[in-house]
């Protein structure tokens, strides 16, 4: 499985560069910001380099290779994850590879799995921006490829249960993941999984056998150098078990690893040597699932959630310092507010934003991680990643801002999503000392649970006057506190229908439903 993707990198000097379109135009527009917020001559540049060097070579003897095959009556399968970031770059800086991608998923031999379109940490955002992402990818491959994948990955291999329950919600029947000591135990890698209490499959990468060619193929030092497609071939003959899951950035040909190293012949030689064992055959995530068993289930609670990234396979390559966390931070609380506006190119610079390598780069890890982040990056320094980063959040913050107080629609839409501060949510109760498992934390909860509260407690809260002094001091929402207030406890029977026929309409006036 090869993991592909470029990311947008940011541009320096943005103050200057918003003066220039000011001088040049007279104001800034929405529409204008990506192109100042983004470095999109350098993007241009690294895609197109990293298209020549290793894409599009690569994309050719994968290719070859099928054909070849098939027209000895066999089968060479191989699967892609290419973020929607990378696809829409192949749109607009190179259609022959976007072309080449086409010929390879019109062979039947090649898999496209799914994930977050801009390869983003929507996940640690909000559940809605996750899905929406997913759905976006999923649309993108549908309308570029013509493929519904059914095999998913997250974000660098990013995994938990929660995570798990959302893929199977959304209909996929296998999720490729990391295959991590501390989760398997005693276990290993090379066996089918279930995910904990669903049906969805899990495929666990084998990561020694991948980093062999990933990172080691043309280190001199390794006992092991060179590493050429036979030797290869035999260690993947005389692993045990029911599948090996290889799973490496598709940069690795041509990119990490120049052609003169022999790594476009590795890759050329590699399907012939593992086609002539018996025992080893190629397949798809989805092929493997549905022709092996699993062996066990895998339980990945979220505070052990695991990636393929550094050492440690956990989030700290994007959570692991201040830097980070509060640029996580801000970045979430944005969200609410971004979509608040109903504004698209507001949200698409949001998502931009979304885009893991932001956080990657941050990363203040020394020693070999420290080294493989630096090597990506663009910057001089986590610092001078964080800085830029800032003022480009800054100033999306500030125009978000103005928005929601020049249009009151979307102030109040953002007033209703948002969480209210600690300490200030809506316990409700039967009586005093009586409190009930419900609680609301902005006025969609407030909704669910007044639906589900029972009259008694509607009655007991009305009566205090609870509600609307709720609404409009702890939410902000005043023109609503003092409608419900002056709704009357004379017919108790049908309060909660009146309340709630209030709260619907104004709903519907704020979000269409």
């Amino acid at each position: 499985m090869f993991e592909v993707h470029q990311p947008y990198r940011l541009a320096r000097r943005i103050t200057r560069r918003l003066a220039e379109k000011v001088a040049l135009k007279g104001k800034v527009d929405h529409a204008d910001l990506e192109e100042i917020y983004f470095d999109q001559t350098l993007n241009r540049e690294v895609f197109e380099r990293v298209a020549r060097r290793c894409y599009l070579p690569a994309n050719a003897i994968i290719l070859q290779q099928i054909d070849f095959f098939k027209n000895q009556g066999k089968n060479f399968k191989v699967s892609y994850s290419v973020s929607g970031v990378l696809l829409e770059q192949a749109e607009r800086w190179m259609p022959s590879l976007l072309e080449s991608f086409r010929q390879l998923a019109s062979t039947g031999m090649v898999e496209f799995l799914d994930q977050t379109y801009f390869h983003s940490l929507s996940f640690l955002i909000a559940e809605e921006e996750f899905i929406d992402q997913i759905r976006m990818h999923r649309e993108l491959l549908k309308s570029y490829l013509g493929v519904s994948p059914i095999s998913v990955e997250n974000t660098e291999f990013i995994y938990n249960n929660y995570i798990a329950k959302i893929f199977d919600k959304l209909g996929y029947k296998v999720v490729l993941t990391e295959g991590v000591e501390k989760i398997l135990m005693w276990r290993s890698p090379n066996y089918v999984y279930k995910a904990k209490g669903l049906n969805l499959r899990v495929l666990m990468r084998n990561y020694r056998l991948s980093d062999d060619i990933g990172f080691r193929f043309a280190s001199r030092w390794w006992s092991e150098y060179p590493l050429t497609a036979d030797k290869y071939s035999a260690w993947l003959a005389a692993t045990p078990g029911d599948v090996i899951l290889i799973a490496i950035d598709y940069e690795t040909f041509g990119e990490h690893f120049p052609a003169e190293t022999g790594i476009f012949e590795f890759l050329r030689w590699l399907p012939g040597e593992i086609l002539k064992w018996e025992h080893l055959t190629t397949s798809t995530p989805s092929e493997v699932v549905e022709r092996v068993p699993p062996r066990d289930e895998i339980d990945v609670p979220e505070s052990d959630t695991i990636s393929w990234a550094d050492l440690e396979r956990d989030l700290t390559a994007w959570t692991g310092n201040f830097m980070q966390d509060y640029a996580l931070d801000r970045l979430r609380d944005l969200w609410l507010q971004v979509k608040a506006t109903r504004d698209e190119n507001l949200l698409r610079l949001w998502r931009l934003l979304s885009i893991s390598d932001h956080f990657y780069y941050m990363s203040t890890k020394g020693g070999g991680p420290g080294d493989v982040h630096s090597y990506f990056s663009p910057y001089k320094s986590p610092f001078q990643a964080y800085m830029i980063y800032s003022d480009v959040l800054a100033d999306l913050e500030y125009r978000t801002l103005q928005r929601l107080e020049q249009d009151e629609d979307s102030r109040y839409r953002w007033v209703w999503m948002k969480r209210v501060d600690a300490g200030k949510e809506f316990m409700f109760y039967l009586d005093v000392g009586k409190p009930l498992n419900l609680v609301a934390w902005n006025v969609f909860s407030f909704i669910d649970a007044l639906e589900r509260a029972p009259l008694e407690s509607v009655v007991f809260h009305q009566t205090r006057g609870d509600f609307s002094r709720w609404l409009s001091f702890s939410v902000g929402e005043k023109n609503l506190g003092e409608k419900l207030e002056k709704v009357k406890i004379d017919k108790e029977d049908d309060l909660k229908g009146r309340i709630l026929e209030i709260l619907y309409e104004r709903r519907k006036s704020l979000f269409g439903f």
